[in-house]
């Protein structure tokens, strides 16, 4: 004789399987528009980590990250409005202006071993906050020179790259040109890789700024 569940206290559910659209949203209308927006975004999040990850390190620490945070906010998750495209404007070139500005500074370890940052000036090095009783060095090394132009200029070429990569950028910039956009990204973030692992064989970088590992 065989046991019925029921003896046990156990009682069997035979429920229909559950529709990933019912749990995007509670409204049947809803649902399937707000799961293709949710799959659209990760899929285009996902494609720009795989194809710009080693682009990553020529950026100083945090930018891109930021970048990430705050382009959700503005890009209202891929609904593009004036509003929400000026915002990407506004927001592209605020960390483009970050990229550059920080391949302008350096550090120097204190004999207090406190790190100090400052900008590199034709003069030398200017630090940020004056007074500190710490003799600033004078080395050569800390003059601006062209190494930090083609650096800043590299850097801003790879953080736009990475930028461009993400559907919810060039949907809002370009629109109607969704197809296009896809075929040239598709070798752009490789060829600006290459040129600028060339360029930094050719122009070390010296530098320890804002963002980047400390002297």
């Amino acid at each position: 004789m065989e046991p019925n569940p029921e003896d046990f206290g156990i009682k069997i559910y035979n429920g229909p399987p559950n529709d990933p659209t019912q749990i995007l949203s509670s409204d049947p209308q809803a649902g399937p528009e707000v799961g293709r927006k949710r799959r659209a975004v990760a899929k285009g999040m996902q494609k720009t980590i795989s194809k710009t990850s080693m682009l990553v390190n020529f950026l100083p620490t945090g930018t891109l990250l930021t970048f990430e945070m705050v382009l959700p906010s503005v890009s209202g998750n891929g609904a593009c409005s004036p509003v929400s495209t000026m915002m990407i404007h506004f927001l592209l070139a605020l960390c483009a202006l970050s990229c550059f500005f920080f391949h302008f500074t350096d550090s120097f370890r204190g004999p207090d071993g406190k790190v100090y940052y400052g900008f590199v000036t034709h003069k030398g090095l200017a630090v940020f906050k004056s007074g500190l009783g710490v003799e600033v060095p004078k080395d050569e090394r800390y003059k601006v020179g062209l190494n930090d132009f083609v650096h800043a200029i590299m850097s801003v070429m790879v953080f736009m790259a990475i930028a461009f990569s993400d559907h919810r950028v060039t949907n809002c910039l370009f629109p109607g040109h969704a197809n296009d956009m896809d075929e040239v990204m598709e070798s752009f973030p490789l060829m600006v890789g290459i040129i600028c692992s060339a360029l930094f064989l050719v122009f070390p970088n010296t530098r320890f700024g804002v963002g980047c590992m400390s002297a």
